[in-house]
Parts: structure tokens; sequence; C-alpha cells
């Protein structure tokens, strides 16, 4: 506990803003200081840890070895000690948070309309902070304390890392009326024959279509790899290329005249669109409301905005 009485336990929020922010000025918005109040907290912080922790490279600002080492610990005392000091009953209306959410396109096309009208309406001191990253970077942000929640699709989460299912979703195809058969589909080889379209973060990614491919020791070729999974539908009209998606993304075919949509002609099993956190997170009430608020907002119909809501 002597180390404890060396420091004032304000400067360890800032502290976790500085280390998440990495810029003094940004973490000075965050907690609506002064920019000088946090530079002077800073100078005592260095001073504290015999350690810059914040040093230019490169035109920005990166942690130092000591700083980084920090971050984990840091996130870890400081939900402790807000769990311990928050009243048991949790009241959304008047929760003063900001949670960092990481989803894709299609989760914002959504998920995150109905939950952002049931934030306003329900919580309206919750601020949502939206970045979109690959699973695989969203896990290890979760990992370490820089997002609170993941949307998307985790079949291998690590051990402490908690998944729930949002919903199951199936895939589709679509491609412009014009290159298919006056019914139906296409047969497996004139699929493979045609050019596609990929959706990915990354150009090399080896999504759930490539696997289900790879086994059967097939291939297809990519005529288009972007991330964008709501402009993907907009590309077909006029073009030879296919569209392999999760059919929720398509939304009403009567927003695209030109094109149809039909079964892959290969099996491509069902699968759970998921949220994710980490389990330091799981008792925290402010957050169970959120993931509560994502499941319901999730479903059909997403969420009314004059619903009352509870905390489980």
């Amino acid at each position: 506990m002597d180390e404890l009485r060396r420091i004032d336990l304000n400067q360890l929020l800032t502290l976790h803003a500085l280390l998440a922010e990495k810029h003094v000025t940004r973490a000075a918005l965050r907690l609506h200081k002064s920019q000088p109040a946090v530079s002077h907290a800073l100078a005592q912080l260095r001073t504290h840890f015999g350690d810059p922790l914040l040093v230019r490279h490169g035109g920005r600002m990166t942690l130092t070895a000591r700083a980084q080492a920090l971050v984990q610990p840091l996130e870890d005392a400081l939900t402790s000690l807000n769990a311990l000091l928050s009243a048991p009953d949790f009241d959304p209306s008047d929760t003063r948070r900001r949670f960092r959410l990481s989803l894709s396109d299609y989760a914002a096309r959504i998920v995150l309309p109905p939950l952002v009208r049931h934030v306003r309406h329900e919580a309206p001191g919750l601020d949502l902070a939206i970045s979109q990253a690959s699973r695989e970077a969203m896990l290890a942000q979760l990992q370490d304390g820089e997002l609170d929640l993941a949307l998307g699709i985790f079949p291998h989460a690590p051990e402490d890392i908690e998944v729930q299912d949002l919903f199951q979703e199936e895939f589709v195809c679509l491609a412009d009326k014009a290159i298919l058969p006056a019914k139906g589909g296409l047969s497996l080889e004139e699929w493979l024959e045609r050019p596609h379209i990929m959706l990915a973060l990354r150009p090399d990614a080896n999504d759930e279509i490539e696997r289900a491919l790879a086994e059967r020791g097939l291939r297809r070729h990519l005529a288009v790899t972007f991330p964008h999974w709501s402009a993907a539908v907009e590309l077909l009209a006029g073009t030879d290329l296919i569209l392999t998606v999760a059919s929720r993304a398509v939304g009403p075919m009567q927003r695209h005249k030109a094109l149809r949509k039909f079964t892959p002609p290969l099996e491509l099993a069902r699968f759970a669109y998921q949220q994710a956190w980490h389990t330091r997170r799981a008792n925290d009430p402010a957050h169970r409301w959120l993931r509560q608020a994502v499941l319901t907002c999730s479903q059909p119909g997403g969420q009314s905005p004059t619903a009352t809501s509870t905390v489980a």
C-alpha cells in the first residue's frame, strides 16, 4: 500500500487516458480537462514511474516499453475499483460512460441503427466509439483493453474472450440477371468460371467461402476484393461479377431490380454472427446492459426506441 500513498489516484485516470489516446490533447478532451493540466500530470507521472511513458517517434507519440507494460494492469485495476465503488443498482438513464466497439459496415448497417436509437433513448449519457478491424485484430484489442465489445464471427476465440451468438446467418449469391439462366442459378462449374467479389479487410484473407473451396481442392477467380459490405451489391449491375455474401447484407431485393438472388452451388454452412468481450468486462453492469441492448437490437426488426429496458 505504500506506493498508493505516493500517488494521487486521479492521476491513474489521467495515465489511463494517455496510454489509450497516446496524445496529450486527445487525452485532455477525453478527461474534460485542459491540455496544460494533462501535460502537468504527465510530467508528474514520468517522475513517479521514472520513465518518459510517451515518446515522439516518426512524427507521433508512442508508448515506451514501461508504458506498454502498464496498460493491462492499469485497465484491470481501474475496472475493479470502478466495480467496487459502483452503486449496486444500475440505471442506464444516469450512466456516463464511453464504450469502444469494433464492427464491420455489415453490422453497422444491420445492428448499429437500432442500437443507436435504443441507446439515445435509454442511456443518452452512454457514448459509442466505433472502429473497424479484422477479427484477429479485434480479439487482440479486446485482450489488450483497447476495445470493450466486438461484433463479428469468432469461431476460435481465446479462453479469456467470451462470445455470444446474436443471430444465425447463411450465404446467398447475387448477380446481374443478364448473366444468369432464365430460371435458377448456376452450377458449381459455371459459378467457378465467373469472376467474383470477395468481401474482406485484407486482400489475402482466407474466409469461410475460401476454406470451403479449399477443402474440395477448388479456387475461384477473385476479380474484386474490398472491405465495404454496404457497397458490394452496387457493383454487380451491368457486370459479369458474382457476389456470395451473408443474406442480411443484401436487404430488400426491390432495391436491386437488375439483380437476382440464388443459392450458392456449393455447401456453405450457416454461421452465427456474434458479439465478443473480455472476461474482465463480464460483470460490469453498464457493459452487461450494452451487451443485452446489442442482442435485442440484432433481432429482426431491431429495438423500438420507446421500449423499456432492464438489466438481467
